[in-house]
């Protein structure tokens, strides 16, 4: 990723730029280290997003079980604030052509669009560590310091630096869908895309607390939760999503996984949770398998799936050559 946002822009374009989602990226390219978008959207013990692991095995949302999200229905505590994304804002352009003649060249002030008043300092915004340069003072909260000297890396950091491009993981097993009341989100069967039925959705939010990456958002103007759709009316005319087609640096692959499903809760219940990444790779099937071809056919996948999981990059990117992460 060479940090260009082509594809927040293109996404922006295309999903969320309109009334209630103005804050609303459900792509951005964020300059880690750093806290991120929304604000420490990595620290799970503030926010308490993705799964944990009881004694027994089992695995329920961090956010607490079902009488725990019924009692928190109202008065959410672990829902980031707008002020942990930003208040999104227009420039008042306006007044560039509506300025009296003067000495002075007239200027565009940034304007809420929130309350429509004028604001008079920017404070954040979905890549705020690129702006803030090498303060590490400001970015040393990243939750990935907890066990660094933050301040030793602090000036190693101060050569280096990475972009992380950011999107919906559309999961496996969400805890989005795990958090929901209204049991608004589902996984699509035929191609594993995550969406919210926004005819059932009520508003309540604790969906955005159970997404680990924060990768939801709240429509004010709907009163609905929203979130990446993966594209997927490109995806089913054959296209491939926004992001992927516009990213300069080609660094985005689409294509089709096999994977077990039936052993989703058994990794998902890893006791390590560092070994988290390398069992979900165990899940994966190899499209070349005999063994794996003849048991997909028996379950009613097309050979048309099976083929076009052979001819996609992402089973040897994934598992071969550990070029994570890929989609």
């Amino acid at each position: 990723c060479i940090g260009c946002h082509t594809c927040s822009i293109t996404c922006k374009n295309v999903w969320t730029s309109r009334e209630g989602m103005e804050y609303a990226w459900f792509n951005n390219v964020e300059t880690k280290p750093g806290i991120g978008y929304p604000k420490e959207w990595e620290n799970q013990d503030k926010w308490k997003g993705g799964w944990v692991r009881n004694g027994d095995g089992t695995i329920n949302p961090k956010i607490g079980g079902k009488f725990r999200v019924l009692a928190n229905i109202f008065a959410n505590p672990d829902l980031p604030t707008i002020d942990d994304y930003y208040e999104p804002f227009d420039f008042d352009y306006q007044n560039l052509h509506t300025a009296p003649i003067s000495e002075h060249q007239p200027v565009a002030r940034p304007r809420s669009l929130i309350s429509g008043q004028r604001m008079e300092k920017i404070e954040w915004g979905p890549n705020w560590e690129e702006i803030l340069g090498t303060e590490f003072a400001k970015r040393r909260k990243d939750k990935n310091f907890d066990k660094v000297q933050a301040d030793i890396y602090g000036q190693y950091e101060n050569t280096f630096m990475m972009y992380l491009p950011r999107l919906c993981e559309h999961c496996l097993n969400p805890a989005c869908a795990a958090s929901c009341p209204s049991g608004a989100i589902y996984k699509r069967e035929e191609d594993g895309i995550v969406l919210i039925d926004q005819e059932k959705c009520r508003g309540w939010r604790m969906c955005i607390s159970g997404c680990p990456y924060k990768m939801i958002y709240f429509n004010w103007k709907s009163g609905n939760s929203e979130k990446c759709i993966f594209c997927f009316p490109r995806i089913e005319a054959g296209m491939p999503t926004v992001c992927a087609e516009t990213c300069v640096g080609r660094i985005r692959y689409l294509g089709v996984l096999l994977y077990d499903a039936d052993r989703i809760h058994e990794v998902a219940s890893t006791v390590n949770e560092q070994d988290l990444y390398a069992k979900q790779l165990e899940i994966f099937l190899d499209p070349f398998d005999p063994k794996v071809i003849e048991q997909a056919l028996n379950d009613g996948v097309p050979m048309s799936v099976i083929e076009a999981a052979q001819k996609s990059p992402v089973y040897k990117m994934a598992v071969d050559w550990n070029a994570w992460p890929c989609r």
